[in-house]
C-alpha cells in the first residue's frame, strides 16, 4: 500500500531534513503570520514515499486545524485528471487526438473566429483555418477563453451569460450549446489561451462514455486509485473536513469566499466541471501524482500506458514554441518563459529561461485557489501544495516552494 505517512528518515530519500523544515518556517513567517494566506499544507515525496508532510494554520474560523484529511477545492488541478480520463479513451481506440471536436459535439461545427461586435452589437465571425481537434482541447489551443480573463468581448460574453457558473441553469450539454453561440478568439492551433477547453473535453468524455462525467471519473480513475476523498460534491459526513476558502479584494484584503461549514461544494453541481470542480486531499492527489510518476500505474493497477504518459508530458505547442511566444492569456497557472504545454500539463522546456530550479521535462499545474503540484521525473520527485485563496497569482509562493524543495535535495 502506498505510504500515507511521512517517511521516518528523509535522508534516505535524498533530502536534507533541516532544509525541508525551513520551508515550513518560511511559509509561516511570510504568509500565515502576516495573514496573506489562511493556512497551508505541503507534501513532498520521492519515488512515491512521503519525505515531508506539514500542516500549518487553521482550516476554519472555528480553529479546526489543518490536518492530513483536510479537504481542499483543487479547481484547475481537476484538469490533469480529466485529461488522463480522455487519454484512456484514446488508448481504447474510441477517439483520437486528431479527431475533429464536432464529430462528438456537433453543436460546435461551424463555430467561427471573432471578427468584431460584442457589448450589445452582434458578433461577426470568419471561418476557422482548420477544424478544432481534440488535441486543441488538451493543450488550450482551441480558441476558447475564460470569463475571468477580462481581455476581450468574447470573455465579456462569458460573464454576461454566466457560462461557467456550476450552480446555474446549464448542464454540460447546455454549456456546449451556449459556447456554440459565441465566436472563438482565434483559429484553432494559432495561439494558446487558458480556457474552458477542459470542460469541453469533459463533455466529450460524457458523450463517448454515455454516462455522467462524474460517474465516469469515479469508476475509471478515482476508485481504482483509492482516491476516496476526491469528488465534485462533498458528502454531508465529510463536510466538517472542508477548509474555508477566501478571495482577495482590493482595499479589503483576504475575505471569505466559501465557508467550509456552508459550502457550495456541499451541493450537487448542475454543471460538472472537468476543468475545475473537484475537491480533494493532498494524500489523494499524492496517489494521482505517484501514478503519473510511475508511468501510469499504482500498486498493480494500471490507469494508462507508460507511452501515453510520455506523450502527455512532452510539449505539444505548434512549432515547438513556448507559452511566451504563443500565450494570449491575461491569467494562467503557469509562467511563460521556457514553458511548453502538453496534454493537460505545463511542461518545462528550458530551465534557464524559467529562472527556477527544475529539470527539463518536469510537468505541473495549479488551481485558482492557490493549490499546486509539480512532478520532476528526473529527480523522481513530486510536490503538492494546498491552501484556499484566489486568485492564485497574488503571491510567488509556488515559485518559492519549488526553489526551496530543490534546494533541499542532498
Amino acid at each position: 500500500m502506498l505510504t500515507r505517512t511521512v517517511h521516518d528518515d528523509p535522508r534516505s530519500l535524498g533530502f536534507a531534513p533541516d532544509r525541508l523544515a525551513r520551508i515550513d518556517a518560511f511559509l509561516r513567517e511570510r504568509y500565515l503570520d502576516t495573514g496573506l494566506l489562511p493556512h497551508a499544507q505541503l507534501l513532498v515525496a520521492r519515488d512515491g514515499a512521503i519525505a515531508h508532510f506539514s500542516h500549518l494554520g487553521n482550516a476554519r474560523t472555528d480553529e479546526t486545524p489543518v490536518g492530513p484529511d483536510t479537504l481542499f477545492r483543487i479547481a484547475s488541478m481537476t484538469k490533469p485528471i480529466t485529461s488522463v480520463l480522455f487519454m484512456m479513451l484514446v488508448e481504447e481506440g474510441r477517439i483520437a487526438l486528431d479527431t475533429p471536436v464536432h464529430r462528438v459535439l456537433p453543436e460546435l461545427k461551424g463555430v467561427g473566429v471573432y471578427a468584431g461586435g460584442g457589448a450589445g452589437v452582434p458578433f461577426a465571425t470568419s471561418p476557422t483555418a482548420r477544424p478544432m481537434l481534440m488535441v486543441d482541447l488538451l493543450r488550450h489551443t482551441a480558441g476558447f477563453t475564460y470569463g475571468f480573463q477580462n481581455r476581450t468581448n468574447v470573455d465579456a460574453a462569458h460573464r454576461e451569460l454566466r457560462i461557467e457558473t456550476w450552480h446555474g441553469d446549464l448542464d454540460l450539454d447546455g454549456f456546449v450549446a451556449a459556447l456554440a453561440k459565441l465566436p472563438l478568439e482565434f483559429s484553432p492551433g494559432d495561439a494558446w489561451n487558458y480556457s474552458v477547453a477542459t470542460d469541453v473535453l469533459g463533455a466529450v468524455i460524457q458523450r463517448i462514455e454515455d454516462k455522467p462525467l462524474d460517474e465516469a471519473m469515479r469508476t475509471r480513475i478515482l476508485a481504482p486509485l483509492g482516491m476516496d476523498d476526491t469528488s465534485f460534491q462533498v458528502p454531508e459526513g465529510k463536510l466538517p473536513r472542508l477548509a474555508d476558502c477566501y478571495t482577495f479584494k482590493a482595499g479589503e484584503g483576504r475575505v471569505m469566499y466559501d465557508p467550509g461549514a456552508a459550502s457550495a461544494w456541499a451541493l450537487k453541481p448542475r454543471l460538472v466541471s472537468g476543468g475545475g470542480g473537484l475537491v480533494s486531499t493532498a494524500l489523494d492527489y499524492h496517489r494521482f501524482c505517484t501514478m503519473l510518476l510511475n508511468g501510469g500505474s499504482l500498486e498493480g493497477t494500471r490507469i494508462v500506458g507508460r507511452k501515453t504518459i510520455e506523450l502527455m508530458t512532452i510539449n505539444h505547442l505548434p512549432g515547438g514554441g513556448d507559452l511566451a511566444a504563443m500565450s494570449r492569456s491575461m491569467f494562467s497557472e503557469a509562467t511563460n518563459a521556457g514553458i511548453g504545454f502538453g496534454l493537460g500539463f505545463a511542461v518545462t522546456q528550458d530551465v534557464a529561461s524559467t529562472l527556477v530550479p527544475g529539470s527539463v521535462g518536469d510537468f505541473y499545474w495549479g488551481g485558482l485557489f492557490s493549490t499546486a503540484f509539480f512532478i520532476d521525473p528526473v529527480e523522481r520527485l513530486h510536490m503538492i501544495f494546498m491552501t484556499q485563496l484566489s486568485p492564485s497569482n497574488l503571491y510567488p509562493v509556488r515559485r518559492e516552494i519549488r526553489t526551496m524543495i530543490h534546494a533541499a535535495l542532498d
